[in-house]
């Protein structure tokens, strides 16, 4: 149980007590400065530990937001400041120096709390400071202050502003005005009832994989549940999220949950479609698989874009500018946030499409549309990276090096350049996307454009290794360098659906799709440790798996050496040995007490 120190006895008729204990607090009161001091240093070194005012009034939630969210070691409002384990050294001196300060005589008119926070300040510890708006929060020197306080307590209903905070600020239109508006009472009904986001969040996820069978019975009938309970699905999506928000339930295992699920949510329906197209005669595994590339290296555009940017200094651009000015203007915003196919857009129409026509029309709209959003996407971030002038850190340069997901060969590579060309660092600006664009397309075109079984998707996948390293052999803080993952993205992939393709032979695109799964789901965990400040997953891994260059030249190999049957059978081995190493790795972090105390509130894209 967490606890927190009163510095004094609260107010008569005060619910500051009941407050805390209402928020899972044991509550202690401390007599005087000193007191305070030796009530800390009793509570366990494990447990949350919170100072609170006693003369603090204001709204239950505004104590919730400042004194219970886990994913900050320190944080504070008005009246009070809490700690977790990570942030508890820091408070303790901040304590100590605010007691030395005070003497160890009866609490001052001062606040103790607000001297706790400003030594912390003065300390440079990183102090979490939640945005309160309307709600109350303050720590009264009179009776006439106390009074307005509760006045304004009263007016304010607290509920209600809970219930609009547990909606993201920025949403698509679809999500905004068709899903939240009920979502977020179901939000409150599920905390109500003890339910946490990651039951809700699984509950999405079997809501899904149900709609997904639905598809794969190739029926009407099962076409239209299908479309239905995809958007019960996301209902519930939505849901997990803005009940993390409401209840302030934030957790290592809820990050990993729903960082992933929403992606094993819809690729598993592209594969639904496919097997309930199989059923009618129409083959559409390459529409599928095409899908999932083409949304996952959009996803990977955006990681790349942000992490590139994420701490630049003089991170300015006329067109940066222009797209702050079009927010300004109320419609531009919503027409915007559709433009890009976020995922409340993306799923209606996936479900309406199902519902209403065939699975090769749903699959070709859903192309069409991702691939004009991507354009748009894309165009737009190239602009700004060639317009603003910006400096970037080596911490984005190894988030981009990370993101690359180079395996040893790579690494072998790019030794043996550095070590030949003395005083050569890696290629200069520009040249570096560009490589990565040329060996990219050359492996996919040959891979494509060749007949199976035959040695040119080799030798271009040989060049592909040495353009890979060649595009990572210097930091990657160039304008345009952040291209360089969703590139290699689009290199591993398109290779391994042009060679099933071309194999033609039954079950070789399910295999790659399958295959193409696993690997993303590896990349998609890479994301999501370096936003948790967790850095990539071990070095060890990426090099069991082969690495983005290693994959690519294997799989050519494999059809340059085997039939088109056996080159099947090889697909299906090395998707279940790439799933197998990566999700027991990945489980094995996120549930590890090591892992970020985040909740993903899900893509916009």
């Amino acid at each position: 149980m967490s606890t927190a120190i009163v510095t004094g006895q609260p107010v008569p008729g005060s619910s500051l007590e009941g407050d805390l204990r209402s928020l899972g607090f044991d509550v202690r009161v401390a007599v005087d400065a000193s007191d305070t001091e030796a009530l800390l240093a009793a509570v366990p070194a494990d447990r949350r530990v919170a100072v609170v005012d006693a003369r603090f009034v204001g709204h239950p939630h505004a104590l919730r937001l400042g004194l219970t969210d886990p994913r900050f070691p320190l944080a504070a409002i008005p009246g009070a400041v809490t700690a977790q384990p990570a942030g508890r050294q820091a408070l303790t001196r901040a304590v100590a120096r605010e007691t030395s300060a005070g003497g160890t005589g009866a609490l001052a008119v001062d606040s103790v709390t607000d001297g706790i926070v400003t030594a912390l300040d003065t300390d440079g510890a990183d102090v979490h400071r939640p945005e309160l708006g309307s709600l109350v929060a303050a720590v009264p020197t009179d009776p006439q202050a106390r009074n307005e306080a509760r006045q304004a307590v009263d007016a304010v209903d607290d509920e209600a502003v809970r219930l609009k905070s547990a909606v993201k600020s920025r949403d698509g239109f679809f999500t905004t005005f068709f899903i939240s508006p009920y979502s977020r009472y179901i939000a409150r009904w599920c905390a109500r009832r003890g339910l946490t986001p990651n039951q809700v969040t699984t509950a999405s996820l079997l809501t899904a994989l149900i709609a997904a069978g639905c598809a794969a019975t190739g029926t009407r009938v099962g076409f239209v549940a299908a479309g239905i309970l995809l958007i019960c699905s996301f209902v519930l999506d939505c849901t997990d999220g803005q009940l993390a928000r409401y209840s302030l339930q934030y957790s290592t295992l809820g990050a990993w949950l729903d960082a992933t699920f929403d992606r094993a949510k819809e690729y598993a329906y592209y594969a639904g479609l496919a097997l309930g197209a199989a059923r009618a005669g129409d083959d559409v595994w390459a529409l599928a698989l095409g899908a999932m590339i083409l949304q996952t290296c959009r996803h990977v555009v955006d990681f790349s874009f942000n992490e590139a940017n994420h701490d630049a200094t003089a991170n300015t651009s006329p067109t940066a500018a222009l797209s702050d000015k079009l927010d300004s203007v109320g419609w531009t915003v919503w027409v915007r946030r559709m433009i890009v196919l976020p995922i409340g857009e993306r799923w209606a129409m996936i479900a309406i499409l199902t519902a209403a026509t065939t699975p090769r029309i749903t699959l070709y709209a859903l192309l069409i549309g991702c691939a004009l959003a991507a354009t748009y996407t894309t165009a737009g971030r190239v602009l700004r990276s060639l317009t603003r002038k910006a400096r970037r850190t080596d911490r984005a340069a190894r988030a981009l090096a990370d993101l690359a997901d180079s395996g040893a060969l790579a690494d072998g590579l790019v030794r043996l350049f550095k070590k030949g060309l003395p005083g050569k660092k890696g290629l200069p600006g520009l040249a570096v996307p560009a490589v990565a664009l040329l060996g990219a397309a050359a492996v996919v075109a040959a891979s494509a454009l060749t007949d199976f079984g035959g040695p040119l998707p080799v030798i271009a996948a040989a060049v592909y290794a040495l353009t890979s390293a060649l595009a990572v052999a210097r930091p990657l803080k160039g304008a345009l360098d952040w291209l360089v993952p969703p590139f290699f993205r689009a290199a591993e992939y398109g290779t391994v659906l042009a060679l099933a393709a071309e194999a033609e032979v039954n079950g070789a695109l399910p295999a790659a799709f399958g295959l193409v799964a696993a690997v993303a789901y590896h990349h998609y965990d890479t994301v999501y440790r370096i936003r948790g400040n967790a850095g990539a997953p071990p070095a060890w891994l990426v090099r069991a798996i082969g690495g983005q260059e290693g994959r690519t030249l294997l799989v050519t190999v494999l059809a340059a050496l085997l039939t088109a049957a056996q080159f099947k059978v090889a697909l299906t081995a090395l998707a279940v040995a790439v799933a197998l190493v990566v999700l027991v790795e990945s489980i094995r972090f996120w549930v590890s007490a090591g892992a970020p105390a985040v909740h993903d509130e899900g893509e916009t894209a």
